[in-house]
Protein backbone atom coordinates (compact mmCIF):
# COMPACT_ATOMS: atom_id res chain seq x y z
CA UNK A 1 0.00 0.00 0.00
CA UNK A 2 1.10 3.56 -0.92
CA UNK A 3 1.81 5.84 1.95
CA UNK A 4 0.49 10.17 1.15
CA UNK A 5 3.77 11.64 2.16
CA UNK A 6 1.86 14.58 0.81
CA UNK A 7 -1.07 15.72 3.13
CA UNK A 8 1.61 17.09 5.83
CA UNK A 9 4.21 18.69 3.77
CA UNK A 10 5.97 15.29 2.80
CA UNK A 11 5.44 14.03 6.85
CA UNK A 12 3.60 11.11 8.16
CA UNK A 13 2.74 10.53 11.78
CA UNK A 14 4.35 7.57 13.29
CA UNK A 15 2.89 5.62 16.07
CA UNK A 16 5.40 3.62 17.91
CA UNK A 17 4.18 0.29 19.55
CA UNK A 18 5.69 -2.29 21.44
CA UNK A 19 5.13 -5.44 19.50
CA UNK A 20 5.04 -7.41 22.86
CA UNK A 21 2.68 -5.49 25.63
CA UNK A 22 1.09 -3.62 22.88
CA UNK A 23 1.72 -0.23 24.57
CA UNK A 24 1.76 2.90 22.71
CA UNK A 25 5.32 4.32 23.75
CA UNK A 26 5.62 7.14 21.40
CA UNK A 27 5.09 9.22 18.39
CA UNK A 28 6.69 10.52 15.98
CA UNK A 29 6.81 12.08 12.17
CA UNK A 30 8.72 10.06 8.85
CA UNK A 31 9.45 11.67 5.55
CA UNK A 32 9.94 9.21 2.55
CA UNK A 33 13.53 9.19 3.43
CA UNK A 34 13.34 8.21 7.24
CA UNK A 35 11.13 5.89 6.11
CA UNK A 36 13.36 3.78 3.89
CA UNK A 37 16.06 3.98 6.10
CA UNK A 38 13.74 2.23 8.66
CA UNK A 39 13.15 -0.46 6.31
CA UNK A 40 16.79 -0.56 5.10
CA UNK A 41 18.18 -0.54 8.94
CA UNK A 42 15.53 -2.07 10.58
CA UNK A 43 15.49 0.33 13.69
CA UNK A 44 13.20 3.46 13.38
CA UNK A 45 14.55 6.51 11.43
CA UNK A 46 12.23 9.46 12.03
CA UNK A 47 12.42 12.96 10.28
CA UNK A 48 12.94 15.66 13.42
CA UNK A 49 11.34 18.30 13.01
CA UNK A 50 13.06 20.77 15.04
CA UNK A 51 16.70 19.93 13.82
CA UNK A 52 15.15 19.22 10.65
CA UNK A 53 17.27 16.07 9.66
CA UNK A 54 16.94 12.56 9.90
CA UNK A 55 17.05 11.21 13.52
CA UNK A 56 17.38 7.47 14.25
CA UNK A 57 15.95 6.83 17.65
CA UNK A 58 18.22 5.67 19.96
CA UNK A 59 21.43 6.53 18.00
CA UNK A 60 22.77 8.65 21.12
CA UNK A 61 21.04 6.59 23.97
CA UNK A 62 21.36 3.54 22.35
CA UNK A 63 18.12 2.55 23.27
CA UNK A 64 16.90 1.65 19.48
CA UNK A 65 13.26 0.75 18.35
CA UNK A 66 13.53 -2.29 16.67
CA UNK A 67 11.56 -2.79 13.57
CA UNK A 68 8.91 -5.86 13.50
CA UNK A 69 6.09 -4.32 11.43
CA UNK A 70 4.58 -1.25 9.74
CA UNK A 71 1.31 -0.80 8.91
CA UNK A 72 -0.44 1.83 7.14
CA UNK A 73 -3.96 3.69 8.09
CA UNK A 74 -7.03 3.49 5.63
CA UNK A 75 -6.15 7.16 4.40
CA UNK A 76 -2.35 5.76 3.61
CA UNK A 77 -1.38 8.91 5.66
CA UNK A 78 -0.72 7.41 9.29
CA UNK A 79 1.47 4.66 10.03
CA UNK A 80 1.88 1.97 13.01
CA UNK A 81 4.97 0.90 13.89
CA UNK A 82 5.74 -2.55 15.84
CA UNK A 83 9.31 -2.72 17.99
CA UNK A 84 10.92 -4.01 19.53
CA UNK A 85 12.58 -1.24 22.11
CA UNK A 86 15.91 -1.77 23.19
CA UNK A 87 15.36 0.70 26.22
CA UNK A 88 13.22 3.21 27.71
CA UNK A 89 11.29 5.02 24.80
CA UNK A 90 11.46 8.64 26.23
CA UNK A 91 14.23 11.26 25.73
CA UNK A 92 13.57 11.74 29.87
CA UNK A 93 14.02 8.11 30.64
CA UNK A 94 10.70 7.15 30.68
CA UNK A 95 9.59 3.68 29.34
CA UNK A 96 7.07 5.71 26.91
CA UNK A 97 6.85 9.39 26.51
CA UNK A 98 3.36 8.89 27.59
CA UNK A 99 4.61 8.28 31.22
CA UNK A 100 3.15 5.01 31.11
CA UNK A 101 5.35 1.46 32.67
CA UNK A 102 5.90 -0.42 29.60
CA UNK A 103 5.83 -3.88 31.88
CA UNK A 104 5.83 -6.92 29.00
CA UNK A 105 5.86 -9.76 32.17
CA UNK A 106 3.04 -11.49 31.36
CA UNK A 107 2.33 -15.39 30.78
CA UNK A 108 4.04 -15.48 27.40
CA UNK A 109 6.95 -13.85 29.32
CA UNK A 110 6.63 -16.71 31.57
CA UNK A 111 6.37 -19.19 28.91
CA UNK A 112 9.41 -18.45 27.39
CA UNK A 113 11.38 -19.03 30.28
CA UNK A 114 10.14 -22.65 30.28
CA UNK A 115 10.32 -22.96 26.72
CA UNK A 116 14.20 -21.84 27.23
CA UNK A 117 14.95 -23.90 30.45
CA UNK A 118 13.36 -27.19 27.91
CA UNK A 119 15.55 -26.15 25.25
CA UNK A 120 18.37 -25.75 27.44
CA UNK A 121 18.17 -27.08 31.07
CA UNK A 122 19.83 -25.88 33.67
CA UNK A 123 21.46 -27.30 36.38
CA UNK A 124 19.53 -27.08 39.80
CA UNK A 125 16.24 -25.56 38.11
CA UNK A 126 12.81 -26.65 39.42
CA UNK A 127 11.27 -26.33 35.94
CA UNK A 128 14.20 -28.79 34.41
CA UNK A 129 13.81 -31.27 37.59
CA UNK A 130 9.66 -31.13 36.81
CA UNK A 131 10.14 -31.47 32.51
CA UNK A 132 12.46 -34.30 33.15
CA UNK A 133 10.13 -36.17 35.81
CA UNK A 134 7.38 -37.30 32.57
CA UNK A 135 4.10 -35.97 31.41
CA UNK A 136 2.29 -38.04 34.09
CA UNK A 137 4.55 -36.39 36.72
CA UNK A 138 4.04 -32.83 35.55
CA UNK A 139 -0.15 -33.48 35.21
CA UNK A 140 -0.18 -34.81 38.62
CA UNK A 141 1.31 -31.69 39.82
CA UNK A 142 -1.58 -29.92 37.96
CA UNK A 143 -3.98 -31.76 39.53
CA UNK A 144 -2.57 -31.25 42.84
CA UNK A 145 -2.07 -27.28 42.79
CA UNK A 146 -5.84 -27.07 41.40
CA UNK A 147 -7.00 -28.74 44.47
CA UNK A 148 -4.90 -26.81 46.95
CA UNK A 149 -6.69 -23.21 44.77
CA UNK A 150 -9.90 -24.57 45.44
CA UNK A 151 -9.01 -25.22 48.97
CA UNK A 152 -8.04 -21.71 49.61
CA UNK A 153 -10.99 -20.53 47.20
CA UNK A 154 -12.85 -21.59 50.04
CA UNK A 155 -10.90 -19.11 52.53
CA UNK A 156 -10.39 -15.86 52.63
CA UNK A 157 -6.82 -15.11 52.49
CA UNK A 158 -5.76 -13.29 49.41
CA UNK A 159 -2.20 -13.82 49.94
CA UNK A 160 -2.74 -17.86 50.17
CA UNK A 161 -5.17 -17.77 47.34
CA UNK A 162 -3.43 -15.53 44.49
CA UNK A 163 0.00 -18.19 45.64
CA UNK A 164 -2.01 -20.89 44.56
CA UNK A 165 -3.59 -19.56 41.44
CA UNK A 166 0.20 -18.56 40.65
CA UNK A 167 1.47 -22.46 41.37
CA UNK A 168 -1.41 -23.38 39.47
CA UNK A 169 -0.94 -21.46 36.19
CA UNK A 170 3.01 -21.88 36.35
CA UNK A 171 2.57 -26.03 36.51
CA UNK A 172 -0.03 -25.48 33.92
CA UNK A 173 2.64 -23.86 31.15
CA UNK A 174 5.02 -26.67 32.21
CA UNK A 175 2.31 -29.05 31.22
CA UNK A 176 1.96 -27.58 27.98
CA UNK A 177 5.62 -26.76 26.90
CA UNK A 178 6.03 -30.64 28.18
CA UNK A 179 3.19 -31.69 25.77
CA UNK A 180 4.64 -29.18 22.94
CA UNK A 181 1.69 -27.39 22.94
CA UNK A 182 1.81 -23.20 23.44
CA UNK A 183 -0.51 -20.70 25.03
CA UNK A 184 -1.04 -19.34 21.77
CA UNK A 185 -2.73 -22.64 20.40
CA UNK A 186 -4.89 -22.56 23.62
CA UNK A 187 -5.66 -19.18 23.19
CA UNK A 188 -6.56 -19.70 19.61
CA UNK A 189 -9.16 -22.45 20.80
CA UNK A 190 -10.68 -20.32 23.31
CA UNK A 191 -11.41 -17.43 20.48
CA UNK A 192 -13.16 -19.54 18.25
CA UNK A 193 -15.33 -20.87 20.66
CA UNK A 194 -16.47 -17.11 21.12
CA UNK A 195 -16.55 -17.02 17.35
CA UNK A 196 -13.66 -13.84 17.17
Amino acid sequence: MAINFSKLSGLVPCVVQDVKTLRVIMLGFMNEEAYQKTLRDKRVTFFSRSKQRLWTKGETSGNFLELVEILVDCDQDTLLIKVNPKGPSCHTGADTCFNEKNNSWDLRSLESIIQSRKANPQKGSYTNKLLDSGINKVAQKVGEEAVELVIEAKDNNKELFLGEASDLLYHYLVLLTAKGYTLQEVLDVLQKRHGK
